[in-house]
């Protein structure tokens, strides 16, 4: 099924490619804007606005939290009854330390606010705290795609390898605009990896 979108493509395929190439763009202008550096770390509200910004030219629903149940394979995220509330605790989740802010990605990972786009908004959210709390970003080039998707699988129950994985691809190479578009590009191959099918749940 195709998301319904702005560009009134109905092929799933040409929309991931449409999807992939504004919001690579997007992304990069949010970072030479200097517009992810004024908005406050560990917000949920700074998440839907890092959405808004890379999907608005593509979904009518980008930065709202969505109100449909969605699920990966056997994994159910968030109810969207009870998505609000679960939001509102997270942002209130400590981001003091490295393990405290991997905890706090996990959650929002499966919160899964909005419809589509959660993966590359919620690194780049991550990202961010890193960088205020800890004067640090991930180097997402150094972390293995398969890897971070059976760890990330993984990390509701156990998150000991995502915590081992990111800690190793620190980098405090924080303002470096190389490291940044290596993130952007990593990003979209950890999206294309698909081991998991994501289906809209009505119930």
């Amino acid at each position: 099924m195709t998301l319904e979108n702005k560009l009134g493509i109905t092929d799933s395929y040409e929309l991931a490619k449409a999807e992939e190439k504004i919001s690579k763009i997007k992304a990069l202008e949010l970072w030479e804007s200097g517009l992810s550096d004024t908005l406050q770390p560990g917000t949920f509200q700074t998440l839907a606005t890092i959405h808004k910004y890379l999907f608005e030219d593509i979904y009518d629903f980008a930065g709202q939290v969505r109100n449909v149940n969605m699920a990966k394979g056997n994994f159910r995220f968030a109810s969207a009854m009870y998505l609000h509330e679960a939001l509102s605790h997270i942002e209130k989740m400590p981001q003091s330390t490295f393990d405290e802010i991997t905890e706090k990605y996990v959650e929002m990972n499966i919160a899964h606010p909005f419809r589509e786009g959660n993966g590359r908004s919620t690194r780049l959210w991550l990202d961010l705290i890193l960088k205020k709390e800890l004067g640090q970003v991930i180097d997402w080039s150094c972390v293995d795609k398969e890897d971070y998707f059976f760890a990330m699988e993984r990390s509701p129950v156990r998150d000991t390898e995502l915590k081992l994985l990111l800690r190793s691809a620190l980098t405090d190479q924080t303002n470096n605009r190389e490291v940044y578009i290596k993130g952007i590009d990593a990003s979209y191959h950890y999206e294309g990896l698909n081991l998991f099918r994501t289906e809209n749940l009505t119930d």
